[in-house]
C-alpha cells in the first residue's frame, strides 16, 4: 500500500529541488512562451502578399485590368515593374519577388479580337509549397479575369448576363477562414508537454544516481511506487500549468476558437501528460546519466511529436511505411483530440478510440518506469 506520507515526502523534497534549481524552473515556465510565439507567428501555411514583379509589355487599359485584379489582391503584392526578362530574373535570383508576370505585347488585341492570349507566370519553385499555392492563386485569377471578358462579350451582343451552368460554392467548416493557426496552436500544446517532459522528468533519477544519493533514498522505508510517483507530481502541476499558459495565450493572443468542453481538453492533456512524463523518467531510471537521459528523450519524443504526429505534415501525404510509423506516435491521437476539441466541439462520443489509446499509453509508461525502478534497486 501506498503511505500518503512518504509519497507527500518525496514530493515535497521534489519540489524543493525544482524551486531550488531557478534555472530549471525558469525554462519550464520560458519554453512554452517562446515555442508558442515561435510556432504561432512563424509557421503559417497561410499565403499572403506574395512579392511579385511585373513586365507589362502592352501598356493598355486590358493589361492593367488584369493587373488590378494582382494588386487588389491580398495575396500578391506588385514591388515594381520591369523592361527585360534580365530585371525579373535578377528580382527571382536575389529572393525580392517569388512571382514573376509576363504579359506580351498583343495582349489587348487579342482580346478584343476574341482570340487566346498566354499571360506568363513564373514562380520561384525553390519555396516549392509558396510558389504552389502562388501559382494556383494566379490561375484563378486569369479564370476570373477570362469571366469577366466573356461577361463584356455577351452583354454588348445584347444577350444579357453570361450563364452560368454550374455554380460551386465553397464552403469551410471548423475553421471558415482556414486560418492556419487554427491548425497550428492545438498541435503546440503537444509539442509543448513532450519538450517540458523530456526536460525535466529525465534527469529526476539520474541526478539522484550522479549525485550518490540514491543509496540514501534506498536505505530509507520508501517503496518503488512512493519513490516513482512522488518525483513526478511536481513536474505534472508544472507540466499542467504550462498547458494552462498555451491554451490562455492561443485564446487571447491568436483567437483560436476554444468550441469544445475545456474540462476534456485538460483531463485529455493530464492524460498524455502522464504517459511523457513517465517515459521520460524511465529513460533517467534506465541510463542513469542526466545528459545521456535528456538528450534522448528529446530525440525519442520532441521529433516524432513534431514530425509523425500531423502536426505540421499531413500523414496522409507521406509516404506508407512513415503512415503506419505514426501509429506508434501518441501524439497523433493526442493532436487529433486537441483539434477535435478545438475546432469541431466534439468529445468522446467520437474521439473515444484516441482517448482509449492514449490512455493505455499513460499505463504502459507507468508500469514500465515501476518495472525498471524496481530491477534497479535490486
Amino acid at each position: 500500500m501506498l503511505s500518503p506520507r512518504r509519497l507527500g515526502a518525496i514530493a515535497r523534497k521534489e519540489f524543493i529541488h525544482v524551486i531550488r534549481d531557478w534555472r530549471s524552473l525558469y525554462l519550464a515556465m520560458a519554453i512554452p512562451l517562446v515555442l508558442i510565439l515561435l510556432f504561432g507567428y512563424a509557421l503559417t501555411m497561410d499565403l499572403k502578399e506574395v512579392p511579385t514583379v511585373v513586365w507589362d509589355q502592352s501598356h493598355t487599359p486590358e493589361s492593367r485590368d488584369l493587373l488590378s485584379l494582382f494588386s487588389g489582391s491580398p495575396y500578391f503584392s506588385i514591388l515594381e515593374s520591369h523592361n527585360s526578362y534580365q530585371g525579373l530574373k535578377a528580382a527571382l535570383d536575389r529572393g525580392y519577388a517569388m512571382i514573376a508576370l509576363v504579359i506580351p505585347h498583343d495582349f489587348a488585341q487579342k482580346v478584343q479580337g476574341n482570340r487566346d492570349v498566354t499571360v506568363q507566370v513564373i514562380a520561384d519553385g525553390s519555396d516549392a509549397n509558396t510558389g504552389r499555392l502562388a501559382l494556383s492563386y494566379a490561375g484563378q485569377l486569369g479564370l476570373i479575369y477570362s469571366g469577366r471578358i466573356q461577361a463584356q462579350r455577351v452583354r454588348i451582343l445584347g444577350k444579357g448576363d453570361l450563364p452560368v451552368p454550374v455554380e460551386l460554392v465553397p464552403r469551410a467548416w471548423f475553421n471558415p477562414d482556414l486560418r492556419s493557426q487554427n491548425n497550428i496552436i492545438p498541435g503546440i500544446l503537444a509539442v509543448v508537454m513532450v519538450v517540458i517532459a523530456a526536460m525535466l522528468t529525465s534527469v529526476t533519477v539520474s541526478r539522484e544516481w550522479e549525485m550518490g544519493t540514491m543509496e540514501q533514498l534506498i536505505s530509507t522505508p520508501l517503496r518503488v511506487p512512493e519513490i516513482v510517483l512522488g518525483k513526478v507530481i511536481p513536474y505534472f502541476v508544472i507540466g499542467m500549468v504550462d498547458v494552462a499558459i498555451a491554451v490562455a495565450m492561443g485564446e487571447w493572443l491568436f483567437h483560436v476558437p476554444l468550441r469544445g468542453n475545456p474540462a476534456l481538453l485538460f483531463s485529455m492533456a493530464a492524460v498524455f501528460l502522464t504517459g511523457a512524463l513517465f517515459f521520460g523518467m524511465m529513460l533517467s531510471i534506465t541510463l542513469k546519466s542526466q545528459v545521456l537521459a535528456n538528450q534522448i528523450a528529446l530525440v525519442a519524443s520532441y521529433l516524432p511529436t513534431l514530425i509523425l504526429s500531423g502536426f505540421v505534415f499531413a500523414i496522409g501525404n507521406m509516404p506508407l511505411p512513415l503512415q503506419w510509423l505514426t501509429y506508434i506516435v501518441p501524439a497523433r491521437y493526442f493532436i487529433a483530440l486537441l483539434r477535435g476539441i478545438y475546432l469541431k466541439g466534439i468529445g468522446l462520443e467520437i474521439m473515444w478510440v484516441n482517448a482509449l489509446l492514449l490512455t493505455l499509453y499513460a499505463l504502459l509508461m507507468v508500469l514500465l518506469a515501476h518495472k525498471q525502478m524496481k530491477l534497479k534497486l535490486e
